[in-house]
């Protein structure tokens, strides 16, 4: 998988030919970041599932000042660590666990969060329910599926939506309640 922009543009990435492994193809992550804007200065981002970390180390390469990459895969760990360490990405860091239960305990809060479970998975739902605690007010939440993306009842506003082949994708606005806009 190679880098498509930023300054680690055309670096090639890694990962292990694991089942259900996808990382999320050129086109859509070209659209993903005309949509967050090509620069990410400054902002904290997650990467859930991370797999091959072709968006983590997408964000890493536009300047987002951390990306924390969770994946519960021990190969695929063991691969975004390589690759990270490859790359010189000294601002990833790597989780090996479950993302669910990451989410629950970690006390950190981000700008940008990629939500990309395994798409026979009933996780994105879950997911969209614990994140709020996670999220800084105005945060913008990337999700990917085989289906439409719906996420339901919360304080998600759909911004964009997109299709590329079987790949559905969506960019989410967190309005918490009562949050100054």
């Amino acid at each position: 998988m190679r880098i498509i922009g930023g300054a680690l543009r055309g670096r090639i990435v890694r990962f292990p030919a694991a089942e259900g492994l996808r990382p999320t193809p050129d086109r859509v992550r070209e659209t993903l970041f005309n949509w967050l804007g090509q620069r990410l200065d400054g902002l904290e981002c997650v990467d859930l599932f991370a797999g091959s970390g072709a968006l983590g180390f997408e964000a890493l390469s536009r300047g987002a000042s951390r990306v924390v990459m969770v994946e519960a895969g021990r190969e695929a760990v063991a691969a975004l660590r390589l690759s990270a360490q490859a790359l010189g990405a000294d601002r990833a860091v790597v989780v090996a666990g479950d993302a669910l239960a990451w989410l629950k305990r970690d006390e950190g809060r981000f700008d940008i969060a990629f939500v990309d479970p395994p798409y026979a998975s009933a996780l994105q739902a879950q997911v969209l329910q614990a994140l709020p605690a996670s999220l800084k007010p105005g945060a913008r939440v990337y999700c990917e599926s085989a289906e439409p993306v719906a996420p339901g009842d919360g304080p998600w506003r759909v911004l964009k939506e997109g299709r590329a082949g079987a790949v559905r994708f969506a960019l989410l606005a967190f309005e918490p309640a009562g949050a100054a806009g």
